[in-house]
């Protein structure tokens, strides 16, 4: 696949739209009062709001982190008083990772924001290219993470 300008090569689109989406996130949070609640935080804050009290590992393949992007992420979110880490009571040296009351008392607002930034994002879409697009990245997402997989095997 050759690309003759960087407006056809898909890694670039979807990198500007990525980039464009998270300014617009993080200024539509900071309208609402919300600065605090960055967007690299939203796969585990979300990710949380479905399921209290999760092991790091865990936690982190739900948010699709790395472990190694895990630990500074959790101690910028523990910093903002988003979140809790306490031993496993089964291994005291796995960390659970729990909501404090600032977590859980964004979590009307933070979806609000995210859908109100996402609708405004694809506007003029229809529902079934949306879903068509979901398809595609998450068969995009398997193949890239098959392929960093292999090269770490090697």
């Amino acid at each position: 696949m050759a690309f003759v300008a960087p407006t056809d090569c898909p890694y670039y689109l979807l990198s500007r739209a990525t980039l464009v989406i998270t300014s617009a996130l993080r200024a539509n949070m900071a309208a609402a009062g919300l600065e605090h609640v960055k967007p690299s935080y939203l796969g585990v804050l979300w990710s949380l709001w479905e399921a209290e009290g999760l092991k790091v590992v865990e936690l982190g393949r739900r948010a699709g982190l790395e472990p190694s992007t895990m630990t500074g992420l959790l101690d910028r979110m523990e910093r903002d008083e988003f979140v809790t880490r306490t031993a496993d009571p089964n291994d005291r040296r796995v960390q659970q990772i729990h909501l404090t009351v600032k977590g859980r008392k964004v979590q009307r607002a933070v979806v609000k924001v995210v859908d109100r930034t996402i609708d405004s994002a694809f506007r003029g879409i229809e529902d079934d290219e949306i879903e068509k697009m979901k398809e595609l990245l998450r068969r995009v997402l398997s193949n890239a993470h098959d392929e960093a997989h292999k090269l770490k095997g090697s």
